[in-house]
């Protein structure tokens, strides 16, 4: 009996690269003998002809699933999307731009076969990236290994990985609103292993991350798995206050043996109260992040809604053909 491979790919206004990744994959995936595939597309609210392209592979390949959300959620959200959708015994987890080759899919398979539950492709290079980027990017993992505790997340590793059905299932149990899915997979733990691909340039369009965008990811990464934000403010703060008591204590100093070189200025005050005064709109601003998160999920609402399921991909029938 043939195990199914399921490739979980969420596409937003990919016009230009879907059916480069459709015929790239099923090259792929028609070399591994052994396995059946299903190729489940995550549209995430596009706007352009991304729908429509998906369309026209559903009437040409039974291989192919379609899930369409009802709106842009979200990469995140998309990504959870496919995964309660994929079919698979083992699920592939990628971007559909290609810069995530598949090249390197059969030896994943091989790493599963040897009896890992998550496979992560690690990243060589980082091929069409500005320096910030990579610069960026590399202080996120330093930060968020040095403050996550025990949950460890491996360097240049994205999205792109192999997760077997007991991994899957327990992803799927996580359904809090604010998800940082590197992070849930490290954290659902199950035995795991790497292998290092050469990430190359996207192929076609442009890529939905930006800096804006990049900043808000990190920053659900960090307040998703560890409270150490709010440790650091308190830290800051009781520093502050420290230096704030000693200047204080400087002051009076002064005052007391009449120095001459103490200025009855408003320029030190101002220092002061605007230090003070941003300091205190940071704290805010990180307490209000995890107030807003927990906001969020007691409202309990779903997750996504589904505008279109489309799927000629019948499990069953598949694996009574191979029997």
């Amino acid at each position: 009996m043939k195990q199914i491979i399921s490739v979980v790919a969420p596409a937003y206004n990919e016009e230009d690269v879907v059916e480069k990744f459709y015929y790239k994959i099923t090259s792929t995936l028609l070399q591994i003998t052994n396995y059946d595939y299903e190729i489940c597309i995550v549209n995430d609210g596009s706007t352009d002809k991304t729908v429509d392209i998906c369309h026209e592979l559903l009437v040409k390949d039974d291989h192919i699933s379609f899930v369409s959300l009802s709106r842009n959620y979200g990469h995140e959200i998309a990504v959870a999307a496919g995964m309660d959708h994929a079919k698979g015994d083992v699920v592939i987890l990628m971007d559909i731009d290609l810069q995530d080759t598949p090249d390197i899919i059969p030896q994943m398979i091989f790493k599963y076969e040897e009896g890992y539950d998550v496979v992560n492709a690690k990243r060589k290079s980082r091929d069409g990236e500005t320096w910030l980027k990579k610069f960026t990017a590399e202080m996120f993992y330093k930060v968020f290994s040095a403050s996550s505790g025990k949950v460890k997340m491996p360097r240049n590793v994205g999205n792109y990985r192999l997760i077997s059905r007991r991994a899957v299932d327990a992803f799927k149990e996580l359904r809090e609103t604010h998800r940082f899915a590197r992070g849930l997979f490290c954290w659902v733990g199950f035995p795991t292993t790497e292998i290092e691909f050469e990430r190359e340039a996207r192929i076609a369009g442009k890529t939905k991350y930006n800096y804006k965008t990049m900043i808000n990811y990190a920053i659900e990464g960090l307040t998703s798995f560890t409270t150490a934000p709010l440790r650091w403010a308190t830290y800051i703060g009781v520093i502050t206050a420290i230096l704030a008591v000693l200047y204080m204590i400087y002051v009076f100093y002064m005052a007391i043996t009449g120095n001459p070189s103490l200025q009855k200025g408003w320029s030190s005050m101002m220092i002061i109260i605007l230090l003070f005064g941003s300091l205190q709109m940071i704290f805010l601003g990180i307490m209000g992040e995890y107030l807003g998160r927990i906001f969020d999920e007691t409202k309990n609402r779903p997750l996504y809604f589904i505008q279109e399921y489309t799927t000629k991909f019948d499990k069953k029938k598949i694996k009574k053909e191979n029997n």
